[in-house]
């Protein structure tokens, strides 16, 4: 099993163009590839208010709501009420996007992958769960809430925290609160800013 950890502190954070929130990215594939030409990305977002989403042509989104009262989202004219906290929602990134706040700011959690490139399920996790082989497949874990412990590298993740796994078969995450587990398939597990824990 190999592990990179890539830790919340000092994650920068990046401004939306219509200046309605900021993004900080967790993690992202291939290596260097910006918003134009990622195989997968995963981040974190504080939205202060309203408003279209970003498009992104070819690729499918999955967006999960970590704080705050939530949102409504319009998506090709069809209203999503999106304010049960850790129920991951899938969208195409491509579709006309609009946000309405229910109330107040909030933090989302974002999964993006270019389709025929890659692709993802996300899974919300808490207590002890045992982590699927991902022989082929990188492994992202994301602490939402609380902590996490990956048992057999010994690596305890804090909120927000984050964990790439590959290799793993039979380990077992330790998880005081909730955690997201996102499989990405079909690109490789590249991850821009990680650290190496254990191989």
């Amino acid at each position: 099993m190999a592990v990179r950890v890539l830790r919340a502190d000092g994650r920068p954070a990046a401004p939306w163009k219509n200046g309605g929130g900021l993004t900080r990215e967790i993690a992202a594939a291939p290596s260097g590839a910006g918003t134009a030409d990622f195989a997968w990305r995963v981040s974190l977002a504080d939205v202060a208010q309203g408003g279209p989403f970003s498009r992104f042509e070819g690729v499918d989104r999955v967006i999960t709501l970590v704080d705050g009262p939530g949102m409504v989202l319009t998506v090709d004219g069809s209203a999503h009420t999106v304010a049960e906290r850790y129920a991951p929602f899938a969208f195409p990134g491509d579709a006309d996007t609009d946000c309405r706040l229910l109330g107040g700011p909030l933090v989302d959690f974002n999964v993006m992958t270019r389709r025929g490139r890659a692709r993802a399920r996300v899974e919300i996790v808490r207590g002890r769960t045992a982590l699927p082989a991902s022989a082929g497949a990188a492994l992202l874990v994301v602490v939402l809430e609380g902590s996490a412990l990956l048992e057999a590298a010994g690596t305890t993740l804090g909120r927000f925290d984050a964990a790439l796994v590959t290799g793993a078969h039979g380990d077992a995450l330790d998880v005081t609160g909730v955690a997201a587990l996102v499989t990405l398939t079909g690109a490789t597990a590249t991850v821009q800013g990680a650290r190496a824990v254990t191989e």
